[in-house]
């Protein structure tokens, strides 16, 4: 049996602003203006910040790196 593919999600500090959960993760999300990168509640999914993320998301190509 073969797994799902997961993103890590990185812990931030600070509470959420909605429902005042200190549960707060950093990851790459792909919407309608492309990829961006979130901070959002993981209890109440209250979008925190949301900023325009590289290009590609999370792929990187070996040619950003030269």
């Amino acid at each position: 049996m073969t797994q799902a593919p997961t993103q890590e999600r990185e812990p931030v500090e600070g509470t959420c602003p909605r429902c005042g959960a200190p549960e707060l993760r950093r990851y790459p999300v792909n919407s309608e203006g492309g990829w961006f990168e979130v901070v959002k509640c993981q209890r109440c999914l209250c979008s925190v910040s949301r900023e325009h993320g590289p290009r590609l998301g999370p792929i990187q190509l070996l040619s950003d790196l030269l």
